[in-house]
């Protein structure tokens, strides 16, 4: 019996051999049952105390963060910098052919002068374009510009200075060009850098500030790929929030309009000594086939 005693497991040692998956010893303070789990996968009072720290600091920094793009944002206003008050501006030249050919490269050429004492914050010009195709208007200008106001007509929601709202249902982009304005334009003349950024304002190019007395021309080259009657707008401001305005002397909105008919019949071109394409001119055809006479009235002679 001895011998049989002694091979008896003692209490505390049979509770030792039981399965860890069973051996559920407590709650704890979370009511989170704990087990028989390793000691990194349990939550200790220290490991919780860190993760609450470390929630807090996230929680402070989001805060920052949305503190920081609610100033960025709407915190001040766009136009807090612009100054306020009228800005003399005279329009010295604005020129765009009439009659057009498809095809045919041209420019549309603004030459704005700063007509006051101070420079004007953000010279800012904006250009859109109407088909006459439903007004009734005349087709008969032979004039490159019109001093007709458009201060009575919206400015239309942005769709490219140089496209029209198609008519056509069912289109995806409703508008359709009727120039392609050339890459890099516009640019001041004479210049090879482009100029006028293109400003989130409807069709608006901005060109920074423009000291007193001084003049910029400015030139938009553009192609014809439809044809048509069309009326190109053009209206020019001190800034592009609102509060600096352009005036002419009779303080009116410095302002004016281009009427345009742009022909189907695509404009006669040759290939000359340099590879490059250029239209044909009168004297080139009668340079092969005409007489003296005809070759000297063409020069001027």
């Amino acid at each position: 019996m001895e011998g049989r005693s002694a091979t008896h497991n003692h209490p505390a040692q049979r509770e030792r051999k039981k399965s860890p998956e069973l051996a559920i010893r407590s709650r704890n303070a979370g009511g989170r049952v704990r087990g028989m789990l390793p000691a990194p996968l349990e939550e200790s009072a220290s490991t919780a105390r860190a993760l609450k720290a470390r929630r807090r600091i996230g929680t402070g920094f989001l805060g920052l963060l949305l503190a920081a793009g609610v100033a960025s944002c709407g915190g001040t206003r766009q136009d807090a910098n612009e100054p306020e008050g009228n800005f003399p501006v005279s329009i010295v030249s604005a020129d765009f052919p009439s009659k057009q050919k498809l095809a045919q490269n041209t420019n549309l050429t603004l030459a704005v002068e700063n007509s006051g004492d101070t420079a004007i914050p953000n010279l800012a010009i904006t250009v859109f374009t109407t088909s006459n195709a439903s007004t009734g208007e005349s087709t008969t200008t032979t004039g490159t510009t019109s001093t007709a106001t458009t201060s009575s007509q919206e400015l239309p929601t942005s769709q490219g200075s140089f496209s029209v709202r198609s008519e056509q249902e069912g289109l995806a982009i409703p508008f359709r060009p009727v120039w392609i304005l050339e890459e890099g334009f516009p640019k001041y003349e004479g210049e090879t850098a482009s100029a006028g950024a293109e400003a989130a304002q409807t069709d608006t190019y901005a060109f920074g500030e423009l000291p007193a007395n001084q003049t910029k021309r400015i030139v938009w080259n553009v192609t014809p790929v439809q044809a048509g009657t069309y009326t190109v707008h053009y209206r020019v401001a001190a800034g592009l929030e609102g509060k600096a305005k352009a005036v002419t002397a009779d303080g009116s909105v410095p302002e004016g309009e281009f009427v345009v008919r742009i022909s189907s019949a695509p404009p006669q071109t040759r290939v000359n000594d340099a590879g490059q394409v250029v239209p044909i001119k009168p004297s080139d055809i009668i340079g092969q086939a005409g007489t003296q006479q005809q070759k000297n009235q063409l020069n001027g002679k």
